[in-house]
């Protein structure tokens, strides 16, 4: 029986544009060489920088580069964190998130997230009783849900961060890859005085580049530049530059279709199996990204179905990890863009069979009482 894998949320590796990148490479090395292999500023490759600005509508001292987007928020931390501070999150919320939050001895307090973003009752009235140092928030698809926040839901987020002069954080690495349904505006359209908006080319191009970069006030990211500095000089410049030069040309409208055209159909076979194969489970319907989850039958723990399914060589994550303050004993988060159709519908019919065997289970244990 060959092992499926509904844990990491990876690329497919045949969605990589490796042949259009080692031309990008030779051109990046012959057009900018010295620059690729040296040192640099800190903040990162100017040229990268001005690109990045002008897609995304920004000054260029508006825009900082880092190996990752999590790295980023790895310099927000040490320039802004201090032990025993309250950050926000959506429960459940990205885990290595609240990994690297709880490293600097932050507090995180999750909002319950609900189909269309977190509950805006819950997330006003943390703000206002803690009074975060800031407020993490994934709105676009979110990991490891899946959810979407609305336009509402954003905008009343925009004015309490203006109310309150709350810092918000949007990690955006999902945003591109919407299948269907209207996008909403980004919190740092409705609020850029107030937002860090995060995003990476790891879903785009591939994690090897390990390019990330954040936007917001050139203040702020003048202090995290000075942060960065300190702790590696300079980010992966060979590695941007490449990117770059594969940016540059006018590669990722196009690449950003193939993924969609790779992906939406994942999404959709996942969507199927679980309907097939285990009805009874909440699932959420994401517009796009990679993950979406699953809210296990009444009695059904988490722990237990990965131990079942371990024994069908299914391997699945710990939704317990992506809940800041306890629970998540029923949550599963399934990944499905690196699997093929045919593996999810393999992988959903083992996740089946291990949720009904432990059903079974219970229910004789039951009858024998």
């Amino acid at each position: 029986m060959k092992p499926i894998l509904f844990t990491r949320g990876v690329p497919a590796v045949e969605s990589f544009p490796a042949e259009e990148l080692a031309e990008a490479a030779a051109t990046a090395l012959a057009r900018q060489g010295p620059a690729l292999l040296q040192y640099g500023p800190s903040p990162g490759l100017p040229f990268l920088r001005e690109w990045l600005a002008e897609w995304q509508g920004v000054a260029p001292e508006q825009v900082l580069t880092g190996n990752g987007s999590l790295q980023l928020l790895e310099f927000l931390c040490l320039v802004l964190v201090r032990p025993g501070d309250v950050v926000v999150t959506e429960a459940p919320t990205y885990d290595r998130t609240l990994t690297l939050l709880r490293r600097h001895g932050a507090e995180p307090v999750g909002v319950p997230l609900e189909a269309d973003g977190p509950n805006i009752e819950a997330f006003e009235q943390a703000v206002r009783k803690r009074a975060p140092r800031f407020v993490y928030l994934i709105p676009d698809f979110q990991n490891p849900s899946g959810a979407t926040c609305s336009g509402a839901k954003r905008r009343r987020i925009a004015a309490l961060a203006e109310e309150l002069g709350l810092l918000l954080v949007e990690d955006a690495p999902y945003r591109a890859l919407r299948y269907r349904g209207e996008e909403e505006p980004t919190l740092f359209k409705l609020a850029p005085g107030r937002t860090l908006h995060m995003s990476s080319f790891s879903k785009l191009i591939g994690p090897g580049p390990r390019l990330g970069f954040m936007l917001g006030p050139s203040e702020l990211i003048a202090r995290l530049a000075k942060a960065a500095e300190d702790t590696y000089i300079s980010p992966a410049n060979l590695a941007h530059g490449i990117a770059y030069e594969w940016c540059r040309c006018g590669r990722l409208p196009a690449q950003i279709e193939r993924l969609k055209a790779l992906y939406a159909p994942r999404l959709e076979a996942c969507l199927s199996a679980l309907a097939a194969h285990m009805p009874e489970a909440r699932a959420t319907r994401p517009e796009g990204g990679f993950f979406l989850s699953v809210t296990l039958p009444e009695g059904i723990d988490n722990a237990a179905v990965r131990a079942a399914a371990e024994r069908r060589q299914l391997q699945l994550s710990d939704g317990r990890a992506f809940f800041p303050n306890g629970g998540g004993e029923r949550f599963l988060r399934l990944p499905y863009c690196a699997l093929t159709p045919a593996e999810i519908e393999e992988g959903v019919q083992r996740l089946a069979d291990s949720v009904h065997d432990l059903e079974r289970a219970g229910s004789a244990q039951l009858a024998s009482k």
